[in-house]
């Protein structure tokens, strides 16, 4: 062997020794009552004590912080400025002190702190299989307007990428101590105006820095003051790629999931119920279980939103103004006191498709400090208080099975300003009353009696002539008269509303694009599937459910 190839080999070894070096990622373990901060930290023996200690330790990408599984930490854990790989993210997790194949979560109890967690301008961090409660003051002197489970925040010192959540247990987040109670006026503000708790919030304070593939996923989010899930962006939505999926959000004092200032997230597979709670005078007692806010290219799929609480607003889930292209499509919605389908001023290309609502907007202005009606149906023109109303523009509902039980009555509003309406293939099942509303922010000008311009209105099942309010704006054409008969009408599974009667819902039409739209909605607007996952053919059927020949055999097993 010559000098050369001597030389060639000591430095590949030299190479190959510092590479697999620097990839050894290091485990850091935690135990509040058998640990020490000034232990090594490398071995559950060693462990240190105090969730303080993260701050110091020189973190590296691939590196695991590991908590004593069913112990309780006292305190926030930090992670700032933190800069992983995407193959090697920093893990946040449990681990087991006994000998026994069940990992209990830890415990980070935040009483008094700002956070449990705290994720600020870091990328490829992943906090996982933990517990997390923040409920009053404790010893520490009251700071701050917020109190937050997990917070993920970018300011002007950075972004944040590639974080994700799973398998969080968060709840009894709140600012104050028990015994508060909340004034009546509170819950009329737009968001509240006091201290609140939050389960998970996505923050971006930043103009340049960005917010990018964020996943929350397989987490419990209950009880606590405010809302569950919540994204912040600016008008230039520096919130982008974000992944809401198989939570649970039950219990929420404000909306279960809510997003402002986003784009391109997908909400699939959650379960949110009793948003705007107010059994606990902390809560602020008003919300829908998710609503979009100046937000664009929103997937929602596959949830349940079920009896959302508040005298105003509180619907199952809604899009407020200045959004585009957000389409709610294969959720359960019931017992929503705001009601089932809503799209405020100023929005884009938004639908509601292959959807079932039950008995959504019961809520009866004036009843029980109520100030806006139920609404099965509502189409807004409001878009700010200072703002002329203004669209919404191509709104898209179709294939939709609504039930609403004869004791209720039925409220559908919409706004003269709205441009392009379809409303095709629903299935109406509403044997009481249904009335006209005006809508809650709806301010009659000179052109109050236009009409509306590019409808499509056709081809929908009402149980009984004459339903549709004759003083509409726009009313049906060719519509089917007819009791699709349900399994179970009332029913709080989607298998309950399988038609019995398949020869009235087999005649649906296909589902157009309407007057100068060029877009239509993102993935398209034929579906491949309905909401039972069955294969929708050539003729789209009536409802969120199709019903083909092969079902006829089935329909009595």
């Amino acid at each position: 062997m010559n000098i050369q190839t001597r030389i060639k080999s000591i430095l590949g070894l030299l190479f190959l020794f510092f590479a697999g070096n620097a990839a050894l990622a290091t485990d850091y373990y935690f135990h509040p009552k058998l640990g020490n901060d000034a232990n090594s930290g490398l071995s559950k023996n060693q462990a240190f004590q105090s969730l303080d200690r993260v701050k110091s330790l020189n973190l590296q990408a691939g590196d695991r912080i590991l908590l004593a599984g069913g112990q309780t930490f006292y305190g926030s854990l930090e992670i700032i400025g933190f800069k992983g790989e995407k193959n090697k993210p920093l893990v946040i997790s449990s681990f087991s002190d006994q000998n026994t194949s069940v990992l209990k979560p830890a415990k980070i109890d935040a009483k008094g702190y700002l956070n449990g967690v705290l994720i600020e301008n870091s990328s490829f961090v992943r906090v996982q299989h933990l517990e997390i409660t923040a409920e009053g003051y404790g010893e520490m002197s009251p700071i701050g307007q917020m109190r937050v489970g997990v917070l993920i925040l970018a300011n002007k010192k950075g972004g944040v990428k590639g974080v994700t959540l799973d398998s969080l247990i968060i709840s009894r987040v709140f600012f104050e101590e028990k015994g508060i109670q909340r004034s009546v006026e509170e819950v009329k503000s737009a968001n509240g105006t006091q201290k609140y708790g939050w389960g998970i919030r996505v923050m971006n304070q930043s103009d340049s820095e960005m917010i990018e593939d964020i996943e929350i996923l397989n987490s419990q989010i209950s009880d606590l003051s405010h809302t569950g899930i919540k994204l912040t962006g600016n008008t230039d939505q520096n919130i982008r790629r974000i992944t809401i999926r198989g939570n649970t959000v039950h219990r929420t004092g404000g909306p279960g999931i809510q997003m402002s200032g986003v784009k391109f997230v997908y909400v699939a597979d959650n379960e949110v119920m009793y948003s705007g709670s107010n059994d606990d005078g902390r809560k602020w007692g008003r919300g829908s279980g998710l609503w979009t806010w100046s937000s664009s290219m929103v997937l929602i799929e596959k949830n349940k939103f079920m009896y959302a609480n508040g005298p105003g607003d509180s619907a199952g889930a809604h899009i407020d103004f200045n959004c585009d292209n957000i389409v709610m499509q294969y959720n359960f919605s019931a017992y929503n006191a705001g009601g089932f389908a809503e799209i405020l001023g100023n929005n884009y290309n938004c639908a509601y498709r292959y959807n079932i609502s039950v008995n959504d907007g019961h809520r009866v202005k004036g009843q029980n400090g109520a100030f806006q009606e139920g609404k099965i149906f509502w189409l807004s023109g409001y878009q700010g208080g200072n703002k002329e109303r203004k669209g919404p523009v191509n709104s898209y509902f179709y294939n939709n099975t609504i039930y609403v039980s004869e004791e209720i009555v039925a409220k559908i509003a919409i706004d003269n300003r709205s441009k392009g309406v379809l409303i095709a293939n629903n299935i109406f099942h509403i044997p009481g009353k249904t009335e006209l509303v005006a809508g809650d922010q709806y301010k009659p000008d000179d052109e109050s009696n236009r009409e509306l311009e590019d409808v499509f209105f056709k081809n929908n099942l009402f149980v009984k002539n004459g339903l549709w309010p004759e003083n509409a704006l726009i009313q049906s054409e060719d519509g089917i008269v007819g009791d699709a008969q349900f399994r179970v009408p009332g029913g709080l599974n989607v298998e309950d509303y399988i038609p019995q009667n398949d020869a009235l819902v087999q005649s649906g039409v296909k589902v157009p694009f309407l007057t100068g739209d060029e877009f239509g909605l993102i993935d398209g607007l034929q579906l491949s599937k309905d909401i039972l996952g069955n294969p929708i053919l050539d003729n789209p059927g009536i409802g969120a459910i199709q019903v083909f020949p092969q079902m006829a055999e089935k329909k009595n097993d």
